[in-house]
């Protein structure tokens, strides 16, 4: 007597085609998760530095002007606007915090500055506009360097003077 031997039922082989589906979802759906985490990332990565930009006209007056003498406490130089801190005395002779918003450090390179043009304690005229909620900020216009010279501090305000010539 031989032996048979015997092959899986049809209804195996359907339930191994069946698998093979699940496996292509559930690939396909790690696949979508994968799509929407990577998206996600690029519109929070576009967003956040939008956001954190904003127009001259938003925070500043170009009405109200202002010239503040005082000694540097503090330059951040970052993008996207540079950040001058200064101690100014005001008339009864107390100290003030004053922090001044530049333009971007690109811009302010082509205009003859650097991060080691000011360093804390030099003494600096600001000419700029004042914030619009009152505070201690302005967005600088110009500022007269220790050295005497004057330099275009790249703001956005838009009566910037020539880029100097080189």
């Amino acid at each position: 007597m031989t032996k048979v031997l015997q092959t899986r039922p049809p209804r195996c082989r359907r339930a191994r085609v069946l698998d093979a589906d699940a496996t292509r979802e559930s690939q396909g759906h790690n696949m979508k998760t994968k799509h929407f985490v990577i998206s996600a990332g690029l519109v929070a990565a576009v967003v956040v530095p939008a956001r954190a930009h904003h127009s001259f006209a938003a925070e500043f007056d170009a009405h109200k002007e202002v010239t503040l003498t005082g000694a540097v406490t503090k330059l951040e130089w970052m993008n996207p606007h540079i950040w001058l801190y200064l101690d100014v005395k005001n008339e009864p002779g107390a100290i003030e915090h004053w922090q001044c918003e530049g333009g971007a450090p690109n811009t302010l390179t082509r205009n003859g500055w650097s991060r080691d043009s000011l360093t804390q304690g030099d003494l600096v005229t600001v000419d700029g506009f004042l914030a619009k909620n009152g505070s201690k900020t302005c967005n600088i216009r110009i500022v007269r360097l220790p050295n005497g010279r004057s330099v275009f501090a790249g703001s956005s305000g838009g009566d910037a003077p020539p880029p100097p010539k080189q």
